[in-house]
């Protein structure tokens, strides 16, 4: 059985939420917050698989509301909910650790299907709009530190978070950084396709991403993949 709380400030969202979700045989509802504060207190004490979380409430808006919940290093984890697909809320959450995004008009078995990957560890971003989001956003933020060092070319080796990689698994985080598939990734490294899911398997292990998406994140984080900047 998978556990939801459900975020939102909306009174009538949330219901609709609800009626969905106790629809399921596999899924219930543990509680409803309406606001960040709230959905904080609330996973706190009944820690559920899912977040379904809304980013913009009032007080604590759903992207501090994330990063105070996963903070707590429980197994909770947070599906943001946002109103468009490329939208800055979407990528301040994935930064603050939540495991994808949907947009709120998606379709009932898509949000039934992104609650359950989510639950089982899997991110609900494809890998190409994950790339997307994120040339569009890490553009606006600082460059990574490792990127300032002018006089490497291998300026992500200096980072901290990826002295436990070996260079292999550099490269294949590098490649997923990029948006590529594990299908891709093996036509592009010459490896067999569960050689690639090992070496991911050990990536998120040895950095202690969440997930894929935070695997994007942590490419780009430590210069290993490069935004566009204007």
């Amino acid at each position: 059985m998978t556990t939801v709380l459900i975020a939102d400030d909306q009174p009538l969202q949330r219901l609709g939420f609800r009626m969905l979700l106790e629809s399921q045989d596999d899924m219930t509802v543990l509680g409803e917050a309406g606001n960040g504060a709230e959905a904080v207190r609330l996973a706190a004490r009944h820690r559920p698989d899912v977040v379904l979380m809304d980013v913009r409430m009032p007080g604590m808006d759903g992207i501090e509301a994330t990063r105070r919940i996963l903070a707590a290093g429980e197994r909770t984890r947070v599906l943001v909910l946002t109103t468009f697909d490329l939208d800055e809320y979407a990528y301040a959450g994935l930064r603050a650790g939540a495991s994808g995004f949907l947009v709120k008009d998606a379709l009932p078995e898509e949000l039934l299907s992104g609650i359950r990957a989510v639950a089982s560890g899997d991110a609900v971003v494809a890998p190409g709009l994950t790339r997307r989001l994120l040339d569009a956003y890490v553009r606006h933020l600082p460059a990574p530190a490792a990127e300032a060092t002018a006089d490497t070319t291998e300026p992500a080796v200096l980072d901290a978070r990826l002295a436990p990689l070996t260079e292999r698994e550099r490269e294949v985080l590098t490649v997923i950084g990029k948006g590529l598939t594990n299908t891709e990734i093996a036509e592009r490294l010459h490896l067999a396709e569960s050689t690639v899911k090992t070496h991911v398997s050990r990536i998120l292990a040895k950095t202690g991403a969440r997930d894929r998406v935070q695997a994007v994140i942590l490419a780009y984080d430590t210069g290993l993949v490069k935004a566009d900047r204007p």
